[in-house]
């Protein structure tokens, strides 16, 4: 016999009530290509792409009906009712009639259907009546819940969706209607203005504005740019972000990833900024054909998925063993073998975890609402259970444990004097920079009486830039003052910027860099950051002015002319939110690309004690069984590049953590995919956003507790249900087994166990809503289903939590009023769930008063013999 399906339970629930978006990591471009599927471009879309390159703007343009002003409101209406949203392999949700079939086709209901049919046939009305009425009731009840559940969690995925710049044209009324009636007629437009719209509405036709640290929104072609330079190393394999131009170079160019001009959905801006006409959208797209092939080929559940199927095998298996031996017994002892049927089968609808699925979701759900409420928007169901286990949060610094506010505090020159030329050096490389802004370029470029005295736009022009990377940490503008020669401007972190210097200038002189003054240079930078500053270096070397195209070997040579140092004041909220964290059981450790001194500095302040500070150089140097040893003995990471934040999350991953990380730019964006749960905020760019689960949308840390309390309340919720089932199942089918045995008699009818299991459903409806012990809260709440088949009360801790936690369901009255331990145990005896009463007296005699606690057990005992 096949028992796939029923192995993966809970996964095939979600699958087929369409809801498996919720449990899903959303699929991003590196995710998608180490999956083993092939990378290889469909014929149509590589021939499409090519033709597209080479090209003439003008004459693509008209090909897609689109203008050099971008599309209409009313052209892209047409053309998105034609085909369709910009999404990539897209769950749709069910229709209501289907999902309303889905709510009734389930075991309980179609043994309810059966029984209703066999009274009717029987004339026995009054019982036609009551199943029907409890069909209908069980049938809305599941349906209710679950469209609550899921038009909560696609509500709060809304909220944080990212959007595209798009050009739009304003076009009269008339000309609208016009275009409606003739698709494809160019009418003139009467402006153009540029809007955010969400990417899912972009279509092809529309012309995009591109700006550093925005993710491609679709695959387009460049019609203008300059120094842009996009990361696709998930495609290629090349580390370095490449260059692309409006024209391409190589006409004879056949392979697409090679195209100069070809932009690709899920792709990244890392500098300049750009226009691109969209090509291809959704499943259109080279990561759309990546992502349906993934979508074929891989459907294995999450670890989260797999838990809860694991849980749902025991309990079925459980089911598949007793029900025939209910048969048999009652079978051979009474001799009525369609009645022993009729209760076998009773038996088997109520060990089914029909219910496991529609509670595990709208606990999951009401989570979601409940973060949502604390300014938390949760992209990923499953991902509370994760934000409740995590007992390592790795963060970085800048932007998170800081304020997102960095004050320029000094503007020095090598000997440690304050320079006002220095100040006008990183000016000019933050004005003219073209890749992402970060806060030290704007704490730069809000020194406005520099731009009136340097006045760029008259006495300067740019002329080259060569973007930042993790591995060089250095960015370089090259400008034209006053056309007689170039400037190569170059900052950065200042070991990598002495690496490229063989001089330093002294006042007006220009000296040779000497081991002497290496130490000085060193020791002045030491001491800025031992003060909490954040230190930059900057140089700079003139050129003739006689080629207008630079690279990273041009910087070389440079002159050392001073430093800029920042002010990163922590957030407020940072030192309680890490004291309530480790009193919750969650060890921080911070990693970042600053480095130790400032690190150490900021840690103080914060209250985290430092128990060990690791660089990113000595990370290069470690095996990864050396580094998972170190990663534990360590709480500060210095000096790191995206590929180290992403290793030490994965060998702490390894190490049996559960690992949170927090970040909000480019370089995190590695590290969130890695960590069971990503967490960012509503500021970062979108690649990290698109990589995080959770997204923070109000500046205090304080929300991580809040976080961290409400995944925990969370999945003691879910383990209430699974643990309930479990032990009243037992306690019911190991009753009337022995009851079958010895009685001539029936223990209870088929209605009586039918009635019984509606009206234990009905009082499941209350477990999300329901309060837990504070001890429960104190630490982290680990998925553990196999202690669940062991039979071990500890499973979840100790024993009266267990007898609290299955006995108040196994009665609508008591569930939802929470009853006392002592109405809980008269409630298990009159249904027979002995494994209750046995919690009852083991665990729960502390809320009993004493005389009861002691004499339930036996007076109730003797009373069910009987």
């Amino acid at each position: 016999m096949n028992f796939a399906l029923l192995k993966e339970f809970f996964a095939g629930f979600l699958r087929t009530h369409h809801i498996a978006r919720h449990f899903r990591r959303l699929a991003l471009l590196d995710t998608l290509t180490q999956t083993g599927v092939s990378r290889e471009l469909p014929a149509d879309l590589s021939k499409n792409l090519v033709v597209a390159a080479t090209s003439d703007p003008a004459a693509l343009l008209i090909r897609l009906n689109s203008h050099d002003d971008g599309l209409t409101e009313a052209q892209t209406a047409v053309i998105r009712k034609r085909i369709g949203f910009n999404e990539v392999e897209h769950e749709k949700p069910l229709p209501w009639w289907q999902h309303l079939w889905l709510s009734y086709r389930n075991p309980f209901n179609l043994l309810l259907t059966l029984l209703a049919v066999i009274s009717y046939l029987t004339e026995d009305m009054k019982a036609t009546v009551v199943i029907g009425t409890m069909v209908v009731f069980s049938t809305l009840l599941r349906f209710w819940q679950e469209a609550k559940a899921n038009k909560a969690a696609d509500a709060l995925k809304a909220m944080v969706s990212n959007t595209a710049t798009v050009i739009r044209r304003d076009m009269s009324e008339s000309t609208a209607q016009v275009f409606e009636q003739e698709y494809g007629t160019l009418s003139r437009a009467n402006a153009t203005r540029g809007v955010e719209v969400p990417i899912k509405l972009l279509v092809p036709g529309d012309v995009i504005v591109l700006s550093a640290g925005d993710m491609i929104p679709a695959d387009s072609r460049v019609l203008s740019a300059k120094d842009l330079f996009v990361s696709q190393a998930a495609m290629t394999g090349e580390s370095m972000p490449v260059e692309k131009f409006a024209t391409q170079c190589d006409v004879d160019a056949i392979n697409p990833l090679e195209l100069d001009n070809i932009l690709f959905m899920g792709t990244n801006v890392v500098s300049c900024s750009a226009a691109a006409v969209v090509l291809g959208i959704g499943n259109a797209t080279y990561f759309g054909a990546l992502a349906s092939r993934v979508t074929t080929t891989d459907r294995a559940p999450t670890a989260f998925q797999s838990g809860v199927n694991n849980v749902s095998w025991l309990l079925i298996r459980f089911m598949l063993v007793m029900a025939p031996l209910v048969l048999f017994i009652n079978g051979f002892t009474k001799g009525d073998w369609m009645e022993a049927l009729l209760f076998a089968l009773s038996i088997a609808v109520g060990l089914t975890p029909e219910m496991l699925p529609m509670i595990v979701t709208s606990t999951l759900a009401k989570g979601a609402v409940f973060l949502s409420r604390k300014q938390v928007i949760v992209k990923r169901l499953d991902a509370i259970q994760n934000f409740g286990a995590m007992d390592v949060l790795c963060t970085d610094k800048t932007g998170t444990l800081t304020q997102d506010k960095i004050f320029l505090a000094r503007h020095i020159d090598v000997w440690g004097e304050e320079s006002d030329h220095v100040l006008e050096m990183t000016y000019l490389n933050s004005y003219y920079q073209t890749g992402l802004k970060n806060l030290l370029d704007v704490a730069v470029l809000e020194h406005v009486d520099v731009h009136q005295g340097l006045n760029p736009a008259k006495n300067y022009r740019k002329v080259d830039e060569i973007p930042f990377d993790f591995n060089r940490r250095r960015m370089s503008v090259v400008v034209s003052e006053r056309e007689d020669h170039h400037e190569l401007i170059t900052k950065g972190a200042v070991e990598e910027i002495l690496t490229v210097c063989s001089h330093v200038r002294h006042g007006e002189a220009i000296e040779p860099l000497t081991l002497e003054l290496l130490v000085r240079i060193r020791k002045v930078t030491a001491e800025l950051n031992e003060e909490g500053l954040r230190v930059v270096a900057v140089a700079a070397k003139e050129v003739p002015p006689t080629k207008e195209a630079y690279g990273v070997t041009d910087e070389s040579g440079l002159t050392l002319i001073g430093y800029v140092a920042f002010l990163d004041p922590p957030k407020e909220s940072t030192a309680p939110a890490l004291k309530a964290l480790a009193e919750h059981g969650v060890a921080v450790k911070v990693l970042t690309g600053d480095n130790e001194l400032v690190t150490n500095k900021i840690c103080r302040e914060v209250g985290l004690a430092k128990q060990g500070v690791l660089l990113g150089s000595d990370i290069e140097r470690m095996s990864d069984k050396v580094l998972a040893a170190a990663v534990e003995s360590h709480n500060v990471f210095a000096k790191l590049t995206p590929a180290h934040k992403e290793r030490i999350v994965r060998l702490l991953k390894a190490n049996g953590h559960v690992v949170g990380f927090m970040g909000d730019g480019i370089n995190d964006a590695p590290a969130l995919r890695t960590a069971d749960i990503g967490i960012s905020v509503d500021t970062a760019v979108d690649i990290a956003k698109e990589a995080a689960d959770i997204i923070l949308l109000e500046k205090s840390l304080m929300v991580l507790e809040a976080g961290v309390l409400e995944g925990r309340r969370t999945f003691a919720n879910m383990l209430k249900y699974i643990k309930m089932t479990a032990s009243s199942n037992f306690g019911n089918v190991f009753s009337v087994l022995v009851a079958s045995a010895f009685i001539p008699f029936l223990p209870m009818l088929p209605m009586h166990l039918l009635i019984q299991n509606l009206l234990y459903d009905i009082s499941q409806i209350a477990i999300p809503f329901d309060n837990v012990d504070e001890e429960l809260l104190k630490k982290p709440q680990r998925w553990q289903p196999g202690e669940v088949g062991r039979g071990n009360p500890a499973a979840c801790n100790d024993g009266r939590d267990h007898g609290n936690w299955h006995l108040p369901a196994h009665g609508a009255v008591s569930a939802l009023l929470q009853t006392s331990g002592a109405t809980a145990a008269v409630l298990c005896a009159a249904t027979g769930d002995l494994a209750g009463l046995y919690g009852v007296n083991s665990g729960d005699e502390a809320h009993l008063p004493p005389p009861l606690g002691l004499a339930v057990s036996p007076y109730l005992l003797s009373g069910v013999s009987a």
